[in-house]
């Protein structure tokens, strides 16, 4: 075991973010945190990264185990550079040993200038500076919080193949669902100041979280059932005052206080928009360069009411300047952008809109819109505030007290209380719990107008996209048909090697005739024969599961056996397609 947490509890101001939980890291565990914002993520990665006591419990680890910890938002020195930023709280002999390492994995993560200040890079670049200070450390736990966030799709892949072959216990929390898919084998949920443990990457977590409310929901049917019968027996007054009784009316009340099983409630979110004329957004040959580089050259492209576009690159090849431009903030070098007279965009950019934090929630939103109407009929500030889970105490907070996620869930309401009929959204994965984002994405998918996203999220990009949009950073901007993952295929066909077809010869000597072998004809001869037999065991086996009934053993046994029927079957029919092919190439040879 690395470390353990038992009996914590944790409260931030008046919310009790976790109440006497247990958790255990062991050597090899991948723990994928989840939960919806504001349920204390963060700050439970704090404890148990030692960077904040818990109010009550206890952390135990060895004294020999060593933590590294990546902060959501981490403190970094604007004066120094790069790498003096990796390895500024290690001694001058670990950078001599670490240095090549460290600069190998900037690089990766897309940095060239080493010497480069801090205090001039984005909080994207910041954060993964801090990532290679993370990784650089000599760690037994690595405990990360977000670390996907401002990477680009080459840079998740490279990070999962690191992260998969670590051998130490690691701890994150992350929203990319592919990558909990890949690289986690235990989810631990915080909700309600409870954890909840699965062994499981995150698809079978899905199963299993799924299997514990049906549980729950039926052991509640069921505590209902008996109240009503004992509350029917205690209204009608019992006939004697015997000790049986007593018990009997104690255990009533005991089931009556029993406390009912609590799900946590999901963001809601309804459709609002506006009326959208036919024409929308139409870019006629635009061109943008900074510093003498192109970023975006002569793109053409007519935005249409039921488009869905993800726009994919390198980090830095022009992304964010081409939703920019196509939104109308940003002129062209070159070109134009025509945009529709009856178009209102919602613009969802990576940096937000300037949040006051003295500035009470309900204000803020309030001041947006008093109220939005949906196909679900007209919902005012207050009640959108609920949906998106900011109930009314935590509407009559500041902005500031507001955690990381929730801050970004409130810019999301924001935008879409405006009712825009084109949304153009610039990373709106960042930050929001794996929750939230599943009911954005049905959202989205009900939305009536266009959608254009900047995202590296790619389970996001496959539900959403059906255009991807790649920016190269050399000026081009590819259009693809489809969705993130028949993007990639593409790529990897247009990047792989191109082998060279052998050049013919003259006096190249004629192919030999094809034929059957004699042991291939024979079997030609009975495969459809066999076959069929299979097929028969099969519908034979299948009934008698159907007769075993609640013999579980038998039942094992026959789902053993149909299985090995079931793989005999799929080899024969595949040797015969493949007997049958060459049985007509032979016939066309004649």
């Amino acid at each position: 075991m690395l470390l353990s947490a038992e009996n914590l509890s944790i409260n931030f101001g008046s919310r009790q973010l976790l109440s006497h939980v247990n958790f255990y890291l062991n050597e090899g565990d991948k723990v994928g945190i989840l939960g919806i914002n504001g349920t204390g993520k963060s700050t439970f990665l704090k404890v148990l990264s030692g960077q904040l006591p818990p109010d009550e419990g206890k952390l135990t680890r060895n004294p020999n185990v060593q933590i590294s910890y990546l902060s959501q938002n981490p403190v970094m020195e604007d004066s120094a550079t790069l790498l003096e930023q990796v390895f500024l709280h290690f001694p001058a002999e670990f950078r001599e040993l670490n240095e090549y390492e460290a600069k190998s994995m900037l690089t990766k993560l897309g940095f060239t200038d080493f010497s480069q200040k801090i205090g001039t890079l984005s909080g994207g670049q910041r954060k993964r500076v801090a990532l290679v200070a993370a990784l650089v450390h000599p760690a037994d736990v690595l405990v990360l919080d977000e670390p996907t966030n401002h990477l680009d799709s080459e840079m998740v892949a490279w990070l999962e193949d690191r992260l998969r072959a670590f051998r130490g216990g690691l701890v994150m929390v992350t929203h990319d669902r592919y990558f909990l898919e890949r690289v986690v084998n235990h989810i631990t949920e915080l909700s309600r100041g409870k954890l909840y443990h699965y062994e499981a990457n995150y698809s079978k977590y899905l199963e299993l979280k799924e299997q514990r409310y049906e549980m729950a929901e039926a052991s509640e049917r069921k505590r209902q059932s008996i109240l009503r019968v004992e509350r029917e027996w205690i209204m009608q007054g019992c006939k004697a005052r015997t000790t049986k009784s007593k018990d009997r009316i104690q255990r009533y009340e005991a089931l009556k206080n029993q406390e009912a099983p609590e799900t946590d409630e999901n963001v809601q979110m309804a459709a609002a928009s506006s009326r959208l004329g036919r024409k929308i957004i139409e870019l006629h040959g635009i061109s943008k360069a900074y510093d003498g580089r192109p970023i975006i050259e002569t793109f053409s492209y007519n935005l249409l009411r039921g488009d869905r576009i993800g726009i994919v690159g390198r980090n830095g090849a022009g992304k964010s300047t081409l939703l920019h431009m196509i939104a109308g903030q940003l002129p062209p070098d070159a070109g134009f952008v025509d945009i529709g007279t009856t178009v209102k965009i919602g613009h969802f950019s990576q940096e937000g809109r300037e949040l006051d934090l003295n500035q009470r929630v309900y204000d803020f939103i309030h001041e947006i819109a008093r109220e939005v109407k949906t196909e679900e009929g007209t919902f005012t500030a207050k009640q959108m505030m609920e949906r998106f889970l900011f109930p009314s105490d935590l509407q009559s907070v500041t902005i500031g007290r507001l955690s990381g996620g929730e801050r970004r869930r409130l810019y999301l309401l924001s935008v879409l209380m405006e009712a825009p009929n084109v949304l153009l959204l610039d990373e709106p994965t960042n930050d929001l719990d794996v929750m939230t984002l599943s009911i954005l994405e049905d959202y989205l998918q009900s939305f009536s107008g266009p959608i254009v996203t900047v995202s590296h999220d790619r389970f996001f990009l496959d539900k959403l996209a059906d255009t991807i949009f790649e920016v190269r950073g050399d000026g081009k901007v590819q259009v693809y048909t489809g969705n993130w993952t028949d993007w990639a295929a593409k790529r990897r066909e247009e990047t792989a090697p191109k082998l060279e077809k052998p050049k013919t010869s003259v006096d190249r000597p004629r192919e030999k005739k094809l034929k059957f072998s004699y042991k291939e004809e024979r079997e030609f001869a009975t495969i459809e024969e066999d076959i069929a037999a299979l097929e028969a065991a099969i519908e034979e086996n299948q009934k008698m599961q159907a007769e075993a009934g609640s013999d579980y053993v038998r039942l094992q046994e026959l789902s053993d056996a149909l299985t090995q029927l079931e793989q005999q079957l799929e080899s024969k029919t595949e040797r015969w397609l493949y007997l049958t092919e060459l049985k007509e190439k032979i016939d066309a040879q004649r």
